[in-house]
């Protein structure tokens, strides 16, 4: 009986231990897809605003991910305008191409999509490095609610201007129906 009851749990526990290494190589698998694993050095970029982004929202340097949003905060004091501190950890590997001279931005996957930092080519033609000791200042996301007024605002102003030409074609016709009354006139007294 003690034979039966000890094989029992040596089978019990070794199933337990399999499921354990199981699940931990299922993680670290995972892990190291997501780049867990990978060295990453941080730097910091301020914004005015961040217009919905969230920590772990990804880094995209020319449409490839390369890192992750660490850290969303409040500065103490402004800088240029900017209020808002992001905390990049962007992976080690990509450091020389980071460091070329980029524009960070705020952009959006599709209409209504999640946010991203994207890090695009510098367009000045300047070779500047960037100092990741000391941080960047970064472009404002596009609103999808100011763009939504702007084209509201734009709507009112067509129909506004329309209305406005429309009355003065109309004028435009009368006064074209008066002269040549008058020029009707004219010709039946001659």
């Amino acid at each position: 009986m003690e034979q039966k009851e000890f094989s029992e749990n040596l089978y019990a526990g070794l199933f337990f231990v399999i499921g354990i290494i199981l699940i931990c190589v299922v993680v670290l698998s995972i892990g190291m897809e997501k780049g867990i694993t990978q060295p990453k050095f941080q730097m910091q970029v301020f914004f005015r605003e961040v217009g919905g982004l969230i920590v772990g929202s990804p880094i995209r340097l020319s449409g490839v991910n390369i890192g992750t949003v660490a850290k969303i905060d409040f500065l103490k004091e402004e800088v240029e305008g900017r209020n808002v501190a992001v905390t990049l950890n962007l992976f080690s590997r990509y450091r020389d191409q980071i460091e070329q001279g980029r524009n960070f931005k705020i952009k959006t996957e599709g209409v209504l999509g999640r946010k991203f930092v994207e890090i695009s080519k510098d367009r000045s033609g300047e070779k500047r490095k960037i100092d990741f000791s000391r941080p960047i200042l970064g472009e404002d996301p596009l609103d999808v609610q100011d763009l939504a007024m702007t084209f509201g605002e734009t709507a009112v102003s067509l129909q506004e201007t329309a209305k406005a030409t429309d009355s003065m074609l109309q004028e435009i016709r009368e006064r074209f129906k008066s002269v040549k009354r008058v020029m009707n006139r004219l010709e039946e007294r001659l």
